[in-house]
């Protein structure tokens, strides 16, 4: 994974789409699903990590654009 699309495929072959209309909240929401599918050990630890890694910076570009 290296993309949020790559993020948005790898929940939607879960069965998992997340749009909300607010980019953030929509980031947020992806964030907490793969938690779930962590905690049920439906996901690698790397897989987790990764795409954790991803949302959060892309949530932290995204705020501090805001703030500007």
């Amino acid at each position: 994974m290296k993309s949020i699309y790559d993020i948005q495929q790898f929940l939607k072959g879960f069965g998992t789409i997340i749009y909300i209309g607010d980019r953030v909240a929509t980031l947020e929401l992806m964030e907490e699903e793969l938690k779930d599918l962590y905690k049920a050990q439906l996901i690698e630890t790397k897989d987790f990590q990764t795409a954790i890694l991803i949302l959060r910076h892309e949530i932290q570009m995204l705020k501090d654009k805001k703030e500007s």
